[in-house]
């Protein structure tokens, strides 16, 4: 009798330990499933380095990718070659996140139908990128290697980034027999990936910095000679200007009164406002990051915190980074948070919007009227209205130098000021010389096609 209630106890214990485990099981199947069949690479929803999940189009509904049935991109060559760093190629060689970020939201699936609109009934991703913009840009660059970004600085929808060189996924190039170097760096999201010394772009940073740092800065009048000796260094600038006021000095790029500027911040008080605005951070959104930009002037020699707050010494700015300081700077002081997708629909999640959010304050609305003033001047007096038809930009050029001689890389970045276009944009051009000359013609084709996107709209 003791052996059979032994037994039945054990058995017992069995038949307990089974229904507590089915329970769980259970419970499990029912909270986890949906994230083991969509994990990132799942062969339920993925084929190769694809996210077989639905449509991807572009803000005004012209359809970019359609992965239902393989990868299927646009019939326009140009369109396709100008966002193939967002949407990324068939062999995987660039990836990008943005369908495999938001493939749950985009594909249909239950614990008890799962896939249950497989291959039929998919999502819509629609971009805040504009096709016509991305075309624009990417014609406007040409052969030569760079980044062009443009985004709305109140709603932080980025209308265009595009990365060069690229191309068409349909047409892809031997890339393993170039021996000139026109395809080095083609897999790169620039705008995301790539970081380039500033050249004089960086005074806006050192002028904000000045504006806060040193009350009378405003009242100063600062010498060029042409260059500043520092013992046996010196900082040299491009021409003998004189005696200029700040906003002269600004207007005339002068690398000796932003010397004389930098004498009185000092190393770490530059540091510290480049840290505060962000151009030494990494910056992220729906799912990509961007790498950190570098800023070396707290503990350097004084000669070389001058070069630094000129833009050059071991300065380092990621595109992206410095885009979202233009908008914090149109914007008072803080901007629309950057984004690139508006609206997911179709999908088995429910519909996603995104959401209306602004960035955290990065400086005084009083500090950001100045540069505004400050980089209106400069349009207004030298890179020319004429050149912006219908805006009202403000703005400042840079040109890089790399040493060994190579020609500077060529940097203009700015934003617009006009309610109905608020636009902030960022022009890279590698080896481009100078930023006025080669980025203005480049930003207004850019410019003006935002400008018929936003009349269209």
């Amino acid at each position: 009798m003791n052996r059979v209630i032994g037994r039945s106890a054990i058995l017992m214990i069995l038949v307990i330990a089974l229904t507590v485990g089915c329970v769980l099981f259970t419970g499990e199947f029912l909270l986890c499933s949906k994230d083991w069949v969509m994990t990132e690479g799942s062969p339920h929803i993925y084929t190769d380095y694809s996210a077989v999940c639905g449509t991807v189009t572009d803000r005004n509904g012209f359809v970019l990718l359609d992965t239902q049935n393989g990868r299927v991109y646009s019939q326009n060559l140009l369109v396709n070659r100008s966002v193939i760093h967002w949407l990324g190629d068939r062999d995987g060689f660039i990836y990008a996140p943005t369908i495999a970020y938001y493939a749950k939201k985009m594909t249909k699936f239950d614990p008890i139908n799962g896939l249950y609109a497989y291959g039929n009934d998919k999502g819509v991703v629609e971009l805040t990128l504009s096709a016509k913009v991305q075309a624009a840009a990417l014609e406007a660059l040409g052969e030569r290697k760079g980044v062009v970004a443009v985004y709305n600085y109140q709603t932080g929808e980025l209308l265009c980034a595009v990365s060069n060189p690229s191309y068409d996924p349909d047409d892809v190039p031997d890339i393993s027999s170039d021996t000139d170097g026109t395809w080095d760096g083609v897999y790169l999201n620039r705008f995301l990936k790539a970081v380039y010394p500033p050249g004089s772009i960086f005074k806006i940073v050192t002028l904000a910095a000045a504006l806060e740092a040193i009350p009378d800065v405003e009242e100063q009048i600062f010498h060029c000679a042409g260059e500043t000796a520092y013992g046996i260094d010196k900082v040299t600038c491009l021409k003998e200007h004189g005696d200029l006021n700040l906003e002269a000095a600004f207007l005339n790029s002068c690398n000796c009164a932003f010397a004389a500027i930098a004498d009185q911040l000092g190393g770490e008080t530059l540091q510290q406002y480049a840290d505060m605005l962000g151009v030494g951070a990494t910056f992220s959104f729906d799912g990509v990051s961007s790498v950190a930009g570098s800023i070396q002037s707290k503990t350097e020699a004084p000669v070389m915190v001058a070069w630094s707050a000129i833009g050059q010494h071991k300065d380092l700015v990621n595109p992206c980074q410095f885009l979202n300081l233009m908008g914090a700077i149109a914007g008072g002081g803080s901007a629309g948070s950057m984004h690139f997708v508006s609206s997911i629909t179709g999908g088995g999640w429910g519909d996603y919007v995104a959401p209306e959010q602004k960035t955290e304050p990065i400086l005084s609305a009083e500090t950001a009227a100045l540069l505004v003033k400050y980089m209106r001047n400069n349009v207004e007096n030298y890179y020319g209205d004429e050149n912006f038809e219908g805006l009202t930009v403000c703005a400042k050029s840079g040109t890089a130098e790399l040493g060994a001689d190579l020609e500077p890389n060529s940097m203009f970045s700015g934003f617009v000021t006009d309610e109905e276009y608020p636009l902030a944009f960022i022009v890279v051009v590698e080896n481009g010389g100078s930023g006025r000359k080669t980025c203005v013609p480049i930003l207004s084709e850019v410019l003006a096609a935002c400008k018929e996107v936003f009349d269209q709209e």
